[in-house]
């Protein structure tokens, strides 16, 4: 895989044959996979925060109000609070060792060990990176560099298993935008969404088997958390609340669950608009009023650990729960780098890259 922080060694480029002698140097052809997360800010100071947040909420798939009316509430008050927060509940799960974000961590671990499974499968011939849509590694650098490296084919995976436009789409947005201003541009395919595929409910199962055979007492409900989304989106053609509603019922039917034992529910609620529901931080609550004592949440919107985990799930929703008069909360944690995990994401891979390796 690529060192990110790396400049590009051209030690590799050579000069064409039968060019004319001022020819610019180019490197052998190879294929790129680029897989995308979401972001993380640089830092959990006030500025890098609000940095961060500006070009997450500013982005018109994300927040799609007129700029005249949302900006001045973004810029001048929103802008002015949230930073603090924000960074606040960053701090409480920033990866002190690195000085990053768990999010930046993980997913870097998950490209190495795609990038030493791909490279079994077809040597040096495919490159491995990873970006970012928010913060960095930004995705322009990242694909202008896999272009310097002779990539003129890449495949663009964003980790999302569900599709939805302020997650999947606006993560291809941002690669095309990079690909509008090349003058060479490379052939180029993005990886659709992966929910239904039978290797990723396998890993998703597997671990919600492991969590519950690790809690002292079985849970006697696992909540399906998702990140929410306004319920408009889903009126207006997308189609993320559904494939989160699929999701839940392969992954019942994959542990041979009854129904009532898992629900699902989503999380994340931000503005005024009605979202699609029910609300996790609410739904655990009742749950704990009408009696269950022990609950699991599981996310399988979420390819790795982030604050909305970490910190959303593991306190507030917890607190939650346990403030109406649940007594055990087990989380059961994203799939992150897991091996069976990685294997369906290289399953993914090897199928998209049909015809080019």
């Amino acid at each position: 895989m690529t060192d990110v922080n790396a400049p590009h060694d051209s030690s590799d480029s050579r000069h064409p044959e039968h060019a004319p002698a001022d020819h610019p140097r180019v490197s052998p052809r190879k294929v790129g996979v680029v897989v995308a997360n979401l972001g993380t800010p640089d830092a959990t100071d006030y500025w890098s925060m609000r940095r961060y947040l500006n070009e997450f909420l500013s982005d018109k798939r994300v927040v799609d109000y007129p700029d005249w009316k949302w900006q001045p509430l973004l810029q001048l008050i929103i802008l002015s609070r949230r930073p603090f927060s924000s960074g606040e509940a960053y701090r409480g799960i920033w990866n002190t060792e690195k000085n990053e974000s768990p999010l930046l961590t993980i997913t870097r671990d998950q490209t190495r060990k795609l990038a030493d499974g791909l490279e079994a499968l077809y040597g040096d011939q495919v490159v491995v990176d990873f970006c970012m849509r928010y913060g960095n590694p930004s995705t322009d650098s990242v694909l202008r560099r896999m272009q310097a490296q002779g990539c003129d084919r890449i495949l663009f995976f964003p980790l999302y298993p569900q599709y939805a436009s302020p997650t999947t789409a606006t993560a291809n947005d941002q690669a095309f935008r990079t690909l509008m201003k090349l003058k060479w541009q490379p052939a180029f395919r993005t990886v659709p969404a992966y929910f239904d595929e039978p290797a990723y409910l396998d890993a998703l199962a597997a671990s919600v088997e492991e969590g519950y055979a690790a809690a002292e007492t079985p849970p006697e409900v696992l909540v399906a958390s998702y990140h929410g989304v306004p319920k408009r989106y889903l009126m207006e053609g997308d189609p993320y609340h559904c494939q989160c509603q699929k999701t839940t019922r392969l992954l019942k039917e994959r542990l041979g669950w009854r129904d009532e034992a898992i629900v699902t529910a989503f999380q994340s609620k931000f503005g005024p608009e009605e979202w699609v529901g029910p609300a996790t931080v609410e739904h655990v609550a009742e749950l704990a009023r009408r009696g269950h004592k022990h609950i699991a949440v599981v996310s399988p919107a979420f390819s790795a650990d982030c604050v909305e985990t970490l910190e959303e799930i593991e306190e507030e929703i917890k607190e939650s729960f346990l403030a109406a008069g649940g007594e055990r909360f087990t989380y059961i944690p994203c799939l992150n780098d897991r091996d069976d995990h990685i294997a369906a994401l290289l399953a993914v891979i090897r199928r998209e890259l049909s015809g080019w390796c």
